[in-house]
C-alpha cells in the first residue's frame, strides 16, 4: 500500500453522504460529533505547539499563525478551521460535501471569521496548483476511497519548509475493540458504522506514501483518552488513536 493506485478520485461517496447526513450536528458539543469536540483540546494544542516550533512563533501570541496559509483537508463544519483563522493564518477548508462546507459558511458567519470554504477534493486542490504552509490532514485518511493517492494529492501541496498533521486510528484489535465496539456499540459516543476496521490505517501506511512524496516524518504520537478526567492525552501508546507529523525539507 506504497504506491498510490490512481483510482481517479479519493472519494468515497457512502462517507460524504453520511457526514453530510450529520451535517447539522457539527457544532453541537454533545451531539453526533461530541468525541471530536472532546478530542479538540489535544489536537489543538499539539498543532499550536508544533506550528510555533517550525515557523519560530510566540505560542502565547494571539495571532501567532499570521501570515501563514493553511489547508483544512475534510474540514466538516469547520472545527479546526475556525481556531485557526482565529489564530491569524489564512485558511482554505475544503470537503467535497456541499451540505458540511453550507454548515461551515454559516457557523463562520457566526463567528465573524474570515475563511475560504470549498466543496472540492483534494485532487481539485492539487490539480490547481495550490500550496500551502500547513496541510491538516485529520481525522480524514479512514474515510478516503485511496489512501495512497490522497496522501500523494495533499502531500503535494506542502511547501518548502512546511507541515503536514496526520491524525487517524490504527488498524488493530485493539483500535476495533475500543473504537468500534466500545466507541460506537456500547458507549454510543458515535453512529454505529462510523468507522470500518478494515479502512482503519496504520502508521506505516501514511509514513511510506509521504515519504515518497519527499515529506519526513518528524514526529509521531499516540492521543488515549482517560474516563476518570473525561478527557484525551497525548501517549506512548500509537495502537488506537495517533498524530504523525511530516515536513517537506527546504
Amino acid at each position: 500500500m506504497s504506491k498510490a493506485q490512481d483510482t481517479g478520485t479519493t472519494i468515497d461517496a457512502a462517507e460524504v453522504a453520511r457526514f453530510s447526513a450529520m451535517a447539522e450536528e457539527w457544532w453541537d458539543p454533545a451531539g453526533k460529533f461530541k468525541p471530536l469536540h472532546k478530542f479538540q483540546p489535544v489536537r489543538l494544542t499539539y498543532i499550536k505547539e508544533k506550528v510555533c516550533a517550525q515557523f519560530d512563533r510566540d505560542y502565547r501570541a494571539s495571532d501567532a499563525f499570521k501570515g501563514l496559509r493553511i489547508l483544512d483537508i475534510g474540514c466538516g463544519g469547520g472545527l479546526l478551521s475556525e481556531p485557526m483563522a482565529r489564530l491569524g493564518a489564512e485558511v482554505v477548508g475544503a470537503d467535497p460535501s456541499e451540505v458540511n462546507i453550507e454548515i461551515a459558511r454559516l457557523h463562520m458567519a457566526q463567528s465573524g471569521l474570515k475563511i475560504d470554504y470549498r466543496a472540492e477534493t483534494a485532487e481539485d486542490l492539487a490539480a490547481a496548483g495550490e500550496t500551502f504552509d500547513i496541510v491538516l490532514n485529520m481525522e480524514v485518511v479512514e474515510h478516503v476511497a485511496d489512501v495512497p493517492l490522497f496522501l500523494e494529492k495533499t502531500a503535494s501541496m506542502v511547501r518548502p519548509g512546511g507541515l503536514m498533521f496526520v491524525a487517524t486510528i490504527n488498524r488493530t484489535m485493539k483500535a476495533y475493540a475500543l473504537a468500534i465496539v466500545g466507541a460506537e456499540r456500547v458507549l454510543r459516543w458515535l453512529p454505529q458504522g462510523t468507522h470500518s476496521y478494515d479502512k482503519l490505517v496504520r502508521p506505516e501506511e501514511i509514513q511510506v506514501p509521504l515519504e515518497e512524496t519527499g515529506l519526513d516524518i518528524i514526529d509521531r504520537t499516540g492521543v488515549t483518552y482517560n474516563p476518570l478526567f473525561d478527557r484525551w492525552a497525548p501517549s506512548r501508546d500509537m495502537n488506537v488513536n495517533y498524530m504523525m507529523l511530516a515536513e517537506r525539507p527546504k
